[in-house]
């Protein structure tokens, strides 16, 4: 981070929140980055950023891709991070936070509030064993912190 005042960029998923597993002070405010969030999901936030949630259509082929791989015995977890290997989707998600006019401008606004001393941790569902795109996003917000 820059500066003496910048706040901190964290990460984390649904589960650990709902469960006490994150490591938050409790001064963070918590965004979440899912394209469909849940009912329950919205509720664990302080807000969410659909912008900044994979495009629908590569959510939909990764999980066309899981289920395949699933069907043929890989288990879940497995199944997930083979999946997003098989379609690209880290290059592919980068790409989204570059080229979308909203998800650029949420990135900038999530910087900027890092930048002037908000503690902000990105959310959504995948645990740590997962493949998720959140890594992805938070490189590419303190890049710009």
């Amino acid at each position: 981070m820059s500066g003496s005042d910048a706040g901190t960029l964290g990460e984390t998923y649904l589960a650990a929140v709902q469960h006490d597993l994150a490591d938050l002070s409790g001064g963070e405010t918590l965004v979440g980055v899912v394209r469909r969030p849940t009912r329950w999901f919205s509720g664990a936030v302080d807000e969410n950023r659909p912008e900044l949630g994979p495009p629908a259509e590569l959510l939909d082929e990764v999980k066309a891709r899981h289920e395949d791989l699933k069907a043929r015995g890989l288990c879940d977890e497995g199944a997930h991070n083979a999946a997003w290997e098989d379609v690209d989707f880290e290059r592919r998600y980068r790409e989204h936070l570059a080229e979308s006019e909203d998800a650029r401008a949420a990135v900038e606004d999530l910087a900027r509030r890092v930048r002037s001393g908000e503690d902000v941790v990105l959310v959504c569902f995948e645990g740590e064993k997962k493949a998720c795109h959140r890594h992805a996003l938070r490189e590419v917000v303190a890049r710009e912190v």
